[in-house]
């Protein structure tokens, strides 16, 4: 089986923006399994989280979960994000990034993984940004 393509480009946008100075910003479907979020900070089936080094702690991207910790209202939370749920990781200052295609239904959700790891509940204190202007080009 081959290694997936789509958390070394979640690894090197993110990488990019930090290092350009910039704010890298993931955009996830909350509606995936696996994703479990209050419903007040999602808008329209999605939120925005901000994924810069100042912002996380141990942030480790597998082939299957992004995996970081961070404080929400002064309280910190680990985060675990099926990859599978990332629709989007780009620049707040500039838009750049990439986007991804909705995945097939089957993928990691609240049921544990092989390590035996669900995805708690994610909380957010930043209040929703306008949709990206990225788009999925066939």
């Amino acid at each position: 089986m081959m290694t997936p393509i789509k958390p070394y480009l979640i690894r090197a946008v993110r990488d990019w923006a930090v290092d350009s100075g910039l704010t890298p910003l993931i955009v996830v479907d909350t509606a995936l399994r696996g994703v479990n979020v209050p419903a007040h900070f999602v808008e329209n089936g999605r939120l925005l989280l901000n994924v810069h080094t100042r912002a996380v702690q141990n942030f480790v991207i597998e082939d299957e979960w992004v995996l970081f910790a961070t404080r929400f209202g002064g309280k910190r939370s680990s985060l675990e994000i099926p990859v599978a749920a990332i629709r989007a990781i780009y620049a707040r200052e500039n838009g750049q990034g990439v986007t991804f295609p909705k995945e097939s239904a089957g993928q990691p959700g609240r049921a544990a993984d092989e390590t035996g790891r669900t995805a708690p509940e994610v909380t957010t204190e930043e209040s929703p940004k306008k949709p990206s202007h990225l788009r999925v080009v066939k």
